[in-house]
């Protein structure tokens, strides 16, 4: 393993972007930084987000300086730096450039999934709120710089085989695996963002990653031409996931 590792990790909300962080910071070796871009988002678009004004004054507002902090000095010297991201978070005034400094790793899942989950807790669902054309454009444009294929882990995987798809994505990155991935303590943690209590009740309570359950079925009709609008995007994507 080199002297650090930045693992950028692009995801939609609805996901388990959550339970993987706390997977990668049970490991010990590694630092993370939740929703870096948050803060600036909420301030930029003035969108109403449960607790909005307190995740603005909490955060940084600046993407510039967000950015920076990403790029430079890993806090407290860890050897790994792992950075949870949304995608709808990156705005198109984001330069892109310093994608080429991370690791990026996009994780995604089934459309259909992320919008029936997310509909239980926001009925006004739009395109841009399921991250997933976003998703498909960081993908592209960290696959030009790179010249190669960035990681792509699909939750559905993840969740039926962890130690599998851990092990591979460690691999892949070049770190060694920890058994330490798997479980973790329940409850928060101080480097959660001030909008857990918003969102974090079912991570805060889990102490692994659960068994894998479709949500397909419990889809609305009426939000059926809004998964089909984001079905492209998900499945050229999926193409390209990593396997055990």
């Amino acid at each position: 393993m080199s002297a650090s590792v930045r693992v950028a990790m692009w995801s939609g909300p609805r996901n388990i972007s959550t339970a993987m962080m706390r997977a990668w910071e049970n490991r010990g070796d590694t630092v993370v930084w939740d929703e870096p871009l948050y803060a600036f988002y909420l301030h930029r678009t003035g969108i109403d987000h449960p607790g909005a004004d307190e995740v603005i004054a909490a955060g940084d507002t600046d993407w510039r300086s967000v950015v920076a902090a990403l790029t430079g000095p890993v806090p407290g010297g860890k050897p790994v730096f792992f950075h949870k991201h949304m995608t709808h978070h990156m705005l198109e005034e984001v330069d892109r450039d310093w994608l080429a400094q991370v690791h990026n790793c996009f994780l995604i899942r089934d459309p259909r999934e992320v919008i029936a989950s997310y509909a239980r807790t926001r009925p006004h669902v739009t395109v841009s709120d399921v991250g997933v054309l976003q998703q498909a454009e960081i993908f592209a444009h960290a696959r030009r710089m790179a010249g190669a294929t960035p990681l792509v882990l699909d939750s559905r995987d993840v969740l039926e085989d962890p130690r599998g798809m851990l092990m591979a994505l460690c691999a892949a990155l070049d770190v060694p695996f920890s058994e330490k991935m798997l479980s973790w303590p329940r409850g928060g943690r101080s480097s959660d963002g001030v909008w857990a209590r918003y969102w974090y009740d079912a991570v805060r309570a889990s102490d692994a990653f659960s068994p894998y359950v479709s949500k397909v079925h419990t889809l609305p009709r009426a939000l059926e031409p809004l998964a089909e609008e984001c079905e492209p995007c998900y499945r050229n994507l999926y193409e390209h996931r990593l396997l055990p």
